[in-house]
Formats: structure tokens, C-alpha cells, sequence
């Protein structure tokens, strides 16, 4: 009974803290991005602020569209929320290695985004419907690296759990294999695509013409608008999470006891902070691809998951 009080509590706080620090990450991410630009830089608890005003606003349902228009929000955001239960956090004997596949994890990520592209659609309006089709194309194109991306590091753990895969690579050598080398370039590629950032698309823009993610809330208001911009930040959080605990899973713990995972939530920080900053650097040097380049880009993300893939049966077995 303990145990699944514990177990309880355990994801509980995970649902907290991941709720906590994909707002924060953007804040910190703008930050960053302000200070390279020579500009004076957004608050970092700016998103935070954003989000309660949003909250406190009535909201606005356009004339002409279905219920799905209204429950898409909801959906989004809760298949957020449970995809956070499937990525080991701060440690890799909970979350992820219980339920936490990874096929599963694809899967509501999909959901989420298929949810946003029909309620965009929905509304009838031009720039929906645009950016509703954009993002169905991302989406077409960053899966199949995705699931590449995933089976590659099956072929380490012969797991798709996230946890077993996390425990897997954190008890490895600390120098990569090629196969781990070639997936985290692929990652990269897909977590820019997945979350629309530069160079597929700019989230601080309002242009519509070059518009995929903003163009499909242009419609919402008030809490609907909230629960949309804080899952995307949430899954931009996730992603990060996913590619640490594949990829730089040293510094979790791998047992349970408060104190390891306190060690481990601190490590977790600095690792979010370089992560973040780095992806500010890198959206500051890069500029938008048009988008009918961006196939291009998605192609290349998944040549390098195939890489990955073949290199383990070349150059590691």
C-alpha cells in the first residue's frame, strides 16, 4: 500500500514539475535569445505571466465551428500530461520504466497534434487551414525518423520503456557509439520540427504567410489559448527530457531514495539550462527555411536515423 502511495505521489509531483518547467524552459529560452540578439530580454517567469492572464480572459468560440473546435484544448493538454508520466524525470526506476513506452509516447504526440490541426482546420479560416495542412506535413515527414530514431536505441536495450533505455545507456561506457551519435543528430533535427522552431518556423512571428503553429490558435482565446501555448511548451519540455534520458542519461538516479533523486533533479537543471541555451544559440545563428525547403530538412533528419540504425549492425556488433 505504501509502494503505491509512494508510486502515486511520485507521479503526481513528476505532472508538477514537468507542468512548472515547460513554461519556465521558453522563459528561459527567450531569455537567451534576447541577451545574443543585443536586445533587452523578456522576463524568464514571462510565460507564467502570459498563461494567468490568459486564464482570467473570457473566451471567445468563433460562429461556424463544431464541438471539436472547443475540446481540442483539453485533449492537447492532457495528452501532454500523460505523456509526461513515460519519460523518466530525475530518475530511471520510475516514471518511464513502469509504462513508459516509447510507441506509446509517438502515439500521443500524434494524437495531440492531429487534435490541433483539425480544430485549425475547423474554424474555416485560410491561415487555419494552412497551417493545419503544414503541420500534418512535419508531422508526415518527422515520424518515420522518430520511430528510426527509436528502434535504434532498442537495438541497445532491446526495450522500447524509455526507463529500461535511460538505465540501459546509463550504465554504458560514457563515449558514445556511432549509432547513439548518428540518433541524437536525427533527434535534434526532429525536436526542431516537432516544435516548430527555427528553422521550420518561427514561434515568436506573426507573419501569416510563413506561419504553422501560431497559425493554427490564431482563433483561440482565454483558457483555450492557454491550455494550447502551455502544452506546447510542455512538449518542447518533453522532448528535451526524452533526448536527455536516451542520450545523456548520466547524473539520473538509477535507485530509489529521495536523496539521489534530489542529486539528480539538481543535475537535471543544469543539464535544461545548457540544453535551453544551446537551442537559443543555435535558433539566433540559424534563419527560417522557406517551406518548401523544409522537406529537405525533415529528409535529412531521417538519413541520419538511418544511419544510426545500420551503423549499430556495421560498426557495434
Amino acid at each position: 500500500m505504501s509502494g503505491g502511495a509512494g508510486s502515486v505521489l511520485g507521479s503526481f509531483f513528476q505532472i508538477v514539475l514537468v507542468g512548472v518547467l515547460g513554461p519556465l524552459l521558453v522563459g528561459w529560452v527567450n531569455w537567451v535569445r534576447g541577451v545574443l540578439s543585443n536586445r533587452k530580454p523578456p522576463s524568464v517567469i514571462q510565460p507564467f505571466r502570459d498563461l494567468f492572464k490568459l486564464f482570467r480572459k473570457e473566451t471567445i468560440r468563433p460562429s461556424g465551428t463544431s464541438a471539436l473546435f472547443g475540446l481540442a484544448p483539453y485533449v492537447v493538454f492532457s495528452a501532454m500530461v500523460v505523456a509526461s508520466l513515460l519519460i523518466p524525470v530525475v530518475s530511471t526506476v520510475s516514471g518511464g520504466r513502469a509504462m513508459g513506452d516509447a510507441i506509446v509516447l509517438v502515439g500521443l504526440f500524434a494524437l495531440a497534434r492531429v487534435f490541433m490541426a483539425l480544430a485549425a482546420m475547423d474554424t474555416g479560416t485560410p491561415f487555419g487551414g494552412m497551417g493545419g495542412r503544414r503541420e500534418m506535413m512535419v508531422g508526415f515527414l518527422a515520424e518515420p525518423a522518430t520511430i528510426l530514431v527509436l528502434f535504434t536505441t532498442y537495438l541497445l536495450s532491446h526495450s522500447t520503456m524509455t526507463g529500461v533505455t535511460s538505465e540501459v545507456v546509463r550504465e554504458g561506457s560514457v563515449l558514445p557509439t556511432p549509432s547513439l551519435v548518428f540518433g541524437a543528430l536525427a533527434y535534434f533535427l526532429i525536436l526542431l520540427g516537432e516544435n516548430s522552431r527555427i528553422p521550420i518556423d518561427n514561434p515568436a512571428t506573426h507573419l501569416e504567410l510563413t506561419m504553422i503553429h501560431e497559425a493554427m490558435l490564431l482563433e483561440y482565446s482565454g483558457r483555450n489559448l492557454a491550455l494550447m501555448e502551455w502544452g506546447s511548451s510542455i512538449k518542447l519540455l518533453l522532448y528535451l527530457l526524452l533526448g536527455i534520458s536516451f542520450f545523456l542519461p548520466w547524473g539520473m538516479s538509477g535507485s530509489p531514495g529521495w536523496q539521489g533523486d534530489l542529486l539528480a533533479l539538481a543535475a537535471l537543471g543544469g543539464k535544461l539550462v545548457v540544453a535551453g541555451a544551446a537551442l537559443a544559440l543555435f535558433e539566433t545563428l540559424m534563419a527560417k527555411l522557406r517551406i518548401f525547403r523544409v522537406p529537405e530538412f525533415m529528409t535529412l533528419a531521417f538519413l541520419l536515423a538511418i544511419l544510426g540504425f545500420l551503423s549499430h549492425f556495421i560498426l557495434e556488433v
